[in-house]
């Protein structure tokens, strides 16, 4: 892509380039030199770096200045100079490191991609060669355990979770409330994630990566900041399973309504009659439980460790909604009455009035346990028979 071709594009989606810095006087310049070939609305954030950088700095008066009196962490520079960018009317912004790792030549790349791309709302990340690079293995490592975990909560294979060269849909981002603890290495971790949670698609590139140990002074600590990404994804895995996955299940089912989530969701699904069925099993059984309080975590897990469907055992669990759980406690201390010979004082009725926990207590978890096994087996016995039938019917069509 020509440079005025850069240009032109930089000023038509509103794409400005931020660049965190912190005691990086040796390549400084170089990577200043090399994007004002491309834009001039460069907005530098020093992070409290030494006299050197700011003496360096005072040669670019024509780029938008950020001067941070205390070092505080890339995460914390990159939101102060987001937040500037927005103030400023830009609603784009690339961001790359100024240690030199990477080449200036690469900001077409991003543009090219937006440029193409139909959905403009995206976060595109540099994919890096981890490989053909002279990388250090400190560095290396800790990208492939981010990128797992990264994985894991978001369901993105992204082969470069790490890459600081980026393209950030800043004005699609702004009302993603970021934390305000998340101020160094790990907050382009947390963007990845919370931007996907808001639907904002995620795309990367390949870009190239230098890194000359003689010139690059890199601030990344490989046990304090793998720890601190470790933390944010312990606690984003908990958000997952207790809201996002929850939140994405009703929101489609409002979206296609009952009988189209049914039939799309369900009865379509290309999983077998046997695996929805121990879905339909799994999801009732803990749905019935009296594990109350821990229903949505362990139906998730142990659909994941099981492989089965996880939409299917989620809505499944929710057996036991709020509008059904007197339902549920009392025919589960009923069962256990039942099994015990014990006779009920009370009825469906008069129930809130009357029933005492500590009382039935024990009739209670032997019952629900009961009743959870016995309506497990039912629902996905009957579940296997109606799903087969709907799968050969589905199969004559197919031949006719």
């Amino acid at each position: 892509m020509e440079v005025h071709t850069v240009k032109n594009l930089c000023k038509h989606y509103k794409i400005c380039v931020v660049i965190p810095t912190y005691n990086n006087p040796k390549t400084l310049r170089n990577v200043l030199d090399g994007i004002l070939v491309y834009t001039r609305d460069v907005i530098l954030v020093n992070d409290g770096s030494g006299e050197e950088t700011s003496t360096i700095l005072k040669e670019y008066p024509q780029i938008e200045q950020l001067h941070l009196p205390k070092n505080k962490g890339k995460g914390n520079a990159l939101k102060v100079g987001f937040k500037h960018a927005l103030q400023l009317g830009f609603e784009y912004a690339i961001t790359l490191d100024s240690d030199g790792q990477h080449y200036p030549t690469d900001l077409p790349v991003f543009v090219e991609a937006l440029e193409k791309h139909t959905t403009k709302d995206i976060l595109i990340i540099g994919d890096r060669n981890m490989n053909e690079a002279d990388v250090l293995a400190s560095s290396s490592k800790g990208n492939r355990v981010s990128s797992y975990w990264v994985r894991a909560v978001t369901g993105l294979t992204l082969k470069d979770s790490q890459s600081g060269f980026r393209l950030y849909p800043i004005k699609a981002m702004e009302n993603i409330r970021f934390f305000k603890n998340t101020r160094k290495f790990e907050f382009e971790v947390e963007a990845i994630v919370k931007a996907h949670w808001a639907e904002i698609e995620i795309m990367h590139v390949p870009i190239n990566v230098l890194y000359d140990m003689k010139e690059r002074v890199s601030h990344f600590r490989p046990f304090m900041d793998i720890a601190r990404i470790v933390v944010l994804i312990i606690w984003f895995l908990l958000v997952k399973l207790f809201y996002i996955l929850p939140r994405n299940l009703f929101r489609r089912l409002k979206k296609k309504g009952v009988k189209r989530f049914l039939v799309e969701d369900f009865l379509q699904n290309q999983d077998s009659p046997k695996k929805k069925a121990l879905s339909i099993a799994l999801g009732v059984f803990l749905g019935l439980s009296p594990l109350w309080g821990f229903h949505t975590i362990i139906v998730i897990f142990l659909a994941i460790f099981l492989k089965l469907n996880k939409v299917i055992a989620f809505a499944f669990s929710n057996i036991s909604l709020p509008p059904f759980i007197p339902f549920v406690l009392y025919f589960s201390v009923q069962t256990g009455n039942f099994i015990l010979g014990e006779e009920s004082t009370f009825t469906l009725t008069s129930m809130s009035e009357e029933f005492n926990v500590a009382d039935q207590v024990g009739s209670y978890l032997l019952g629900s346990i009961t009743l959870s096994i016995t309506m497990a087996l039912v629902l996905s016995l009957l579940g296997y028979i109606v799903l087969s039938l709907f799968d050969r019917k589905k199969i004559v069509k197919q031949d006719a």
